[in-house]
């Protein structure tokens, strides 16, 4: 039950954020034949600099021509991509010209328990703008697994969130954001699922946008494979006897993979210290190497362990 005084506290919290959270459309380049309308990616964003900065999720913007964003008051205003961190968080940064911009102060994601009541800001199916919905912090420290990585110190919460909120505000009752929605699960191996949506932590944010407003990137390792994690399943369709790690595709020339004598078809076993595994896949364990320091790395070639030298270069921004 929520107390007067707690239901107090949440209205408050919103007045306070909602003028910080923003509407995004993201036009996504040119139709194919027969199709009609601009291709479109609808979504939200949260203005965390009163310079212009705002930060949302990478899948809404990503592969975007234009940007156009809606302040709360209606306002239009063009942005532009200042950089992202895919594919290892699902964070983007926009710029927007400065002025009349009331940013949302980071909070403490580290201090969210279990229990915590938190509200979820954005703009619902987009024609739903700045709706709120209250729940609760289910569980910190999450991780969950998309696009062939674990997404990790997530904040699950049972605050409804729907098409159109990635990239919103996940707020606690003193109106800090805490989380940006990124994911919601509604099928888990063939069941319905109710109730569990995924929050990028404010402790990410504040590092990753950090990273992209001050150098325009964030500083993440490239070896220039296309890979394929394995399982037990995937090596057995493959004909595999390794049972894990990751099954190079390809090779791009000249990149510090081939420079290092890396092939296709070569399994990677281990980089750095770190084992590539079900649970630790490979873009988990790339993140936690860095740009110019050499590694070992772990190869399965044709039945036999091989170590070579890897020196990773920065990432491109976008492949």
């Amino acid at each position: 039950m929520v107390t007067l005084s707690e239901e107090s506290a949440i209205t408050e919290a919103v007045e306070k954020a909602l003028p910080s959270v923003v509407a995004i459309v993201s036009e996504e380049g040119v139709l194919l034949p027969g199709e009609d309308g601009q291709p479109t990616s609808l979504g939200s964003g949260v203005i965390i600099d009163e310079r212009g900065y705002i930060v949302t999720n990478e899948h809404v913007v990503g592969d975007a021509v234009r940007i156009t964003v809606t302040l709360y008051d209606g306002e239009e205003r063009e942005a532009t991509l200042l950089g992202h961190d895919w594919p290892f968080t699902d964070v983007a940064v926009l710029k927007i010209p400065e002025g009349g911009l009331v940013p949302l102060p980071l909070g403490n994601s580290e201090a969210v328990v279990p229990g915590q009541r938190v509200i979820a800001l954005g703009n619902s199916l987009h024609d739903f703008r700045s709706s709120v919905t209250v729940g609760v912090a289910s569980g910190v420290g999450r991780r969950w697994q998309r696009d062939g990585i674990f997404m990790e110190d997530l904040i699950q919460t049972d605050a409804a969130v729907n098409p159109g909120n990635s990239g919103g505000a996940l707020i606690n009752v003193l109106g800090q954001m805490v989380g940006m929605p990124t994911s919601v699960v509604r099928f888990d191996n063939g069941r319905e699922v109710e109730g569990v949506a995924f929050a990028i932590s404010s402790k990410t944010i504040q590092q990753v946008a950090g990273e992209i407003i001050e150098e325009g990137r964030v500083t993440r390792a490239y070896l220039g494979v296309s890979h394929i994690d394995l399982s037990p399943e995937v090596a057995a369709a493959r004909g595999l006897t390794e049972q894990r790690g990751a099954w190079i595709s390809s090779v791009g020339d000249d990149t510090p993979a081939d420079k290092a004598g890396i092939e296709v078809g070569d399994i990677i076993l281990v980089m750095g210290e770190h084992e590539i595994t079900t649970d630790v896949p490979f873009l988990n364990v790339l993140m936690r190497l860095q740009p110019d320091e050499t590694v070992l790395v772990v190869v399965s070639r044709d039945g036999e362990e091989l170590t070579l030298d890897v020196t990773p270069i920065q990432r491109p921004q976008r492949l």
